[in-house]
This record gives C-alpha cells, sequence and structure tokens, in this order.
C-alpha cells in the first residue's frame, strides 16, 4: 500500500469513473482502515462513531462523496477547489496553512490584520468574528423599515451577494425572520406598555380609517403625550384590519379592545377624529366606557385640518371661475410631451428654473389647490411667453385674473401656515389669525374675495364654538400667551361687550377644569415645581414674528396685575416667558398640551439602531 500523503501536499484524485479494479486485500485493509475513522456524517460516507466539526477551519472546507482510492476522507477548498486529506488523525493543520496562502481568498477585514508573532512581523489575516443574533435583528429591522417581504432572505441574488461579502454569514430562512419579527415586537410592545403605564399626565389619542384598493377598511390609534422629561411623544399603538360593518358601536368597541390592551382606558384625555357621523357616534358610545376630564365633554376634538377642509372648499366654489382656469392651463401644459418641451423652452427662455415643475391639484384637497397656484404664480412670465408662441393656448389668464390669483393665493397662505402647528396651544393662535382675516375680507369692497370670504366666514362660525374653549385652555397653559392672549383674543372676534361675555364663561369653565385636576393630583404623589432649564432656542415655533403678535404684546404689556390666590392665579399673574422659549409646565399643562388638532398618523417612526428595536410596534403588527 502506498504510503500515506505529506498533509502539507495537495493530492491528485483518480477519476471517479476510472475501471481499474481494486485487489481483494487492498479492499480488506481499506474497509479496516475507514472502519476506525472518526465520523463525518457526510453524504455518500457513512462510518461507526460520529462526532460533530468543532473547528472554525471547516467553514472554509466542503466534504466530497467518494474518499480516495486509500479510503481516505477527502475535503475541498470552497474557493479554490483544492483537496486535501481530511482523516482526523491528519489534524486541522495543514488546513489552516492553506487559508492563509489560499489566492482566491480575497476577502480581508483591515479591521481584523493583526502581526503575527511566530512569524517575523508578517501580517495574517484572521477571519472576523460574527454575532448571529445582531445580524438576525438587523435583517428584521430592514425588513420592517422597508417594507419587505419575509421572502426577502431567501432571494438567490441576496444570498449571493452575502456569501461574496462574508462566506460565514448564513442568512435565515422566511419562516425564521417572521418568528424573529414578531419577537421583536412583543418585546418593543411590552417596552411601550411600560412606558405608557408611568406617564403622570393623561394621554390623548388620534384615530383614522382607510380602505384598500382591495375594499379591506383598517384602522389606526395613535397615542400623544408628554413624558416625564417634558418630550411631546408620539406612539403608533395599532394598525389592524377593521371588519365590517364600519359603524360607530363597531369601531368604539374595537378602540376599547386596543386601549385595554395597552392598560391605559382609565387614561385617556381626548381623540381626535374626522368630521363625520360615524365618528360622532364612535366617540358617544366610547365616552361612556372611560374615565374622563370633566365628564368627558373635551373628549371629542373635531380635526381641524379636516374643518379647514370643508371651510376652504365652500369659499373655493364661490370663485370656481378662476380656479378651473389655472387648472386647465397645467393640464394643457402637460397634456403631451410635445407642449411640455415648449413650455420648458419659454422657461428657459424667461431665465426661471424650471426643476420647480407644474403641479396638478387634487381638487378635494384644498392644499393642493394652493400648490398648484403658487407654482403657476412663480411661472407666469413664462406662461405670457407660452400663449405667444402656441396658437392653441386658450387658457392664459388675464392680466385681471392673474390679479385674482395673486389675492387668492396670499388668502390661502394663511389657511395653509395654519397646518403646520399639530397642538393646540400654537394652533389656536394661528386659527385667531383666519377668523380675523375672514372678517377684514367682509369689508373689503372686491366682490370677489368677498362672496368668498362671507361663505367661509358662516362655514368657520359654525365650529368656532365647538373648539375654541379647549383650544383656548392649552392656550392659558401656555406660558407665552396665558389668560392675557385669550382675553384680547376674544374682544377682536366678538367685539368688546360680547367678548367681556363669552370671557366669563370661559373662566368658569377654566376655574372647574383647575379645580378637577387639584382633586384628581391630590391623590397622586406630589411633584417640586421647578422652571424650564432650556435657553430660548430659535428653531422652536415662532409666534411673534408679525403685526398680529405685536398688537397682543401692546395689549399684555399695559395690564396690571392683582393678587392672587391661588397657584392657578399666581401662574396667570407671573410674566409672560419669550415666544422662542419651549414651556415646561405641570401635570395640567401636558395633559391639554399633548391634545393634538389633526388626525394624522404621520410617518412611521424610525427603527432604532441592532441593539434596539423600531420605536413604534404596529409597524411590525401590520407586517403579520
Amino acid at each position: 500500500m502506498a504510503n500515506s500523503p505529506n498533509p502539507d501536499e495537495p493530492i491528485d484524485l483518480p477519476d471517479s469513473d476510472s475501471d481499474d479494479e481494486v485487489s481483494d486485500s487492498h479492499q480488506t485493509e481499506s474497509k479496516k482502515k475507514t472502519s476506525n475513522v472518526t465520523s463525518l456524517n457526510k453524504p455518500g460516507i457513512h462510518f461507526k462513531r460520529q462526532r460533530k466539526l468543532t473547528s472554525d477551519v471547516w467553514a472554509n472546507f466542503e466534504f466530497l462523496d467518494k474518499p480516495d482510492e486509500q479510503g481516505n476522507i477527502i475535503c475541498m477548498c470552497k474557493k479554490c477547489g483544492q483537496k486535501y486529506n481530511a482523516e482526523s488523525r491528519q489534524g486541522t493543520g495543514n488546513l489552516k496553512r492553506h487559508i492563509k496562502k489560499c489566492k482566491k481568498r480575497t476577502f480581508k477585514d483591515v479591521g481584523q490584520m493583526i502581526i503575527d508573532s511566530s512569524s517575523s512581523g508578517s501580517m495574517m489575516n484572521r477571519v472576523p468574528t460574527i454575532d448571529y443574533d445582531i445580524v438576525r435583528e438587523i435583517l428584521s429591522i430592514a425588513v420592517v423599515k422597508h417594507d419587505l417581504p419575509f421572502q426577502f432572505a431567501e432571494y438567490s441574488a441576496v444570498r449571493k451577494l452575502i456569501n461574496y461579502i462574508n462566506p460565514d454569514v448564513k442568512l435565515v430562512s422566511r419562516n425564521t425572520l417572521k418568528a424573529d419579527v414578531l419577537k421583536m415586537f412583543k418585546r418593543e410592545k411590552d417596552k411601550l406598555k411600560e412606558e405608557l403605564s408611568v406617564v403622570k399626565g393623561r394621554i390623548s389619542l388620534t384615530s383614522d380609517c382607510w380602505t384598500s384598493v382591495t375594499t379591506d377598511g383598517y384602522m389606526s390609534l395613535t397615542a400623544h403625550f408628554v413624558d416625564n422629561q417634558w418630550n411631546l411623544q408620539k406612539k403608533i399603538l395599532n394598525f389592524r384590519f377593521l371588519p365590517p360593518p364600519h359603524t360607530g358601536v363597531h369601531m368604539s368597541d374595537h378602540v376599547y379592545d386596543f386601549l385595554k390592551e395597552w392598560g391605559i382606558q382609565k387614561k385617556i384625555m381626548c381623540i381626535t377624529l374626522d368630521n363625520a357621523s360615524s365618528n360622532d357616534v364612535f366617540a358617544d358610545v366610547i365616552k361612556n366606557e372611560l374615565d374622563l376630564v370633566c365628564g368627558g365633554d373635551y373628549f371629542h376634538v373635531r380635526c381641524c385640518a379636516h374643518i379647514l377642509n370643508l371651510i376652504v372648499q365652500d369659499g373655493l366654489k364661490e370663485i370656481n371661475e378662476v380656479v378651473v382656469k389655472v387648472r386647465e392651463t397645467v393640464k394643457y401644459c402637460k397634456g403631451s410631451q410635445a407642449r411640455k418641451q415648449r413650455f420648458l423652452t419659454c422657461v428657459a427662455h424667461v431665465e426661471l428654473d424650471s426643476s420647480r415643475g407644474l403641479r396638478q391639484d387634487v381638487p378635494t384637497r384644498w392644499n393642493s389647490t394652493y400648490l398648484m397656484l403658487e407654482n403657476v404664480l412663480y411661472y407666469k412670465k413664462a406662461f405670457l411667453h407660452f400663449q405667444k408662441v402656441d396658437a392653441n393656448y386658450i387658457h392664459c389668464p388675464t392680466n385681471e385674473e392673474w390679479g385674482r390669483i395673486e389675492k387668492l393665493f396670499r388668502f390661502l397662505k394663511v389657511f395653509f401656515d395654519v397646518t403646520n402647528y399639530p397642538t393646540a396651544n400654537v394652533y389656536f393662535p394661528n386659527v385667531l389669525k383666519i377668523r380675523l382675516l375672514l372678517k377684514e375680507e367682509l369689508e373689503n369692497s372686491d366682490n370677489f374675495m368677498h362672496k368668498m370670504a362671507a361663505r367661509m366666514n358662516e362655514k368657520f362660525a359654525k365650529y368656532w364654538t365647538n373648539f375654541s374653549i379647549i383650544m383656548a385652555v392649552a392656550v392659558v397653559l401656555d406660558p407665552r400667551f396665558k389668560y392675557e392672549f385669550v382675553e384680547w383674543a376674544f374682544k377682536k372676534v366678538y367685539g368688546e361687550i360680547e367678548g367681556t361675555n363669552e370671557l366669563v364663561k370661559f373662566k368658569e369653565r377654566l376655574d372647574y377644569l383647575y379645580g378637577v385636576y387639584v382633586t384628581e393630583a391630590s391623590t397622586t404623589t406630589p411633584r417640586t415645581r421647578r422652571r424650564s432649564s432650556r435657553q430660548p432656542n430659535e428653531e422652536q415655533v415662532d409666534v411673534a414674528s408679525d403685526s398680529f403678535m405685536m398688537d397682543f404684546d401692546n395689549f399684555s404689556s399695559s395690564k396690571s396685575y392683582v393678587a392672587a390666590k391661588s397657584d392657578l392665579q399666581i401662574y396667570l399673574e407671573e410674566p409672560l416667558i419669550p415666544p422662542n422659549m419651549d414651556p415646561q409646565l405641570h401635570n395640567l399643562c401636558g395633559k391639554i398640551m399633548a391634545m393634538k388638532v389633526n388626525d394624522d398618523v404621520g410617518d412611521t417612526p424610525s427603527p432604532s439602531p441592532p441593539q434596539s428595536a423600531p420605536e413604534s410596534p404596529a409597524v411590525m403588527e401590520s407586517q403579520t
């Protein structure tokens, strides 16, 4: 029998289809030899004893199905195909030496390069250590964040890429990935439940419903609250399939189940919903199941953005001919590639930026109409030139109509800016701007604007009384405004006499709400009052940048103060803080200021780094 091969030298194997016969004595010796070899449990090779491979080196080699002619187990380098004797008596030293000098191994992790102490200072590569738990967690976050299917982990191209980057990384199956995502969801849900349980104030909610292209209904529920560090938080609690019927009673049952699931059914302040009849029923039904402040008088908040949309849509009907002409202008220019090219030529001729482009509005969304008007006014010179080069363009506004478009744009800008303020304390001053703007336009001699303002003012007055009280409370609790702003605002809106009467009613509601708060606070652990340590931040909401707020500043500076008898009166008599300082107040303030005036759920919270899963579990919930 031939001597055993040198372990450091590669061996050449005969063709597997060779017809050479092996003698009986040789076969007997081979069987005797292989019977004592430790089993590697590979296909086509069977041995008596079995044990696991413990060396990391085997990740770089694979075993051949057939032994060599001497019956030795053979392994092959995954990179270069070099074959080696893999008998247990040979050890793994020869395989490790091959890994160092293998020319096909191009993967070099610079961060893992170390100096070989056994040689003359030469560099050697160490196989990087990989934490597979982190790999799986990062993969789970990627699937959730980018809305990928669970089968992403089994895509052949993805696996090929990962194998090229690092052959040691093995992706899990789609079922394992799904299980990982569910585990992460449950873990993060428990964290959020714990966070909600220690919130000292009350929690405000927003909810909305959608219908998919397959007519399936879905409901979202989002929590808004001020945490113990006085940061406004938004957490998506649920995003779930909503089976029919989509009635108010049915929706209230689902939402109440959601609240019990999170353990916050006794901590709710209010819920903001679209202005729909089914939502009125929903709020009335669930209100009886919750422990609410003031008997639920302030529980149902109508979405102010939706109300503004109704108000503006009503007003635009009165001046529809101007909007239609602008709409037809945009539609004509975008109607064909030839027209687009001609219009771009006109834009270049008048030296305007073509990257802004033209926007086609959606008639049911007034803010899209505003953005359409903004772009059309920017390209006014281009449209005038386009009219000269295209005889078929008959929709260009006249000079008088251009003037009306500019007036309409300035008017709608006030409404558009209001939608950027989601919380009640900063929303109220901007809604007041709208109220005063409508009042001003009603006295306008321009019949074009007068008709629109009259229609909008009628609709505005219908909803003003529904949300003015609770938003005014939020303003009082904002140390930039306090009671003086409400006093000034009511007299601006109602006049001196009627405004005084409305202030008396408001003060009664404010005192009643404060009394409820004192009773509730007495049952909890008292907290030490402290002033905010935050410095003025120029990036905070700018609420004092125009003559509107200057008028209020003049009013507040002329006020004199009387002796105070309660915490509320003490607070009201303290000087106002600068408008660009973010307020930090007490529990009552946290309850009211967390109230959302819009029901939009906004963007889904982004995932955190690998050590922690996404901020909101509802995203993963919708995946499953």
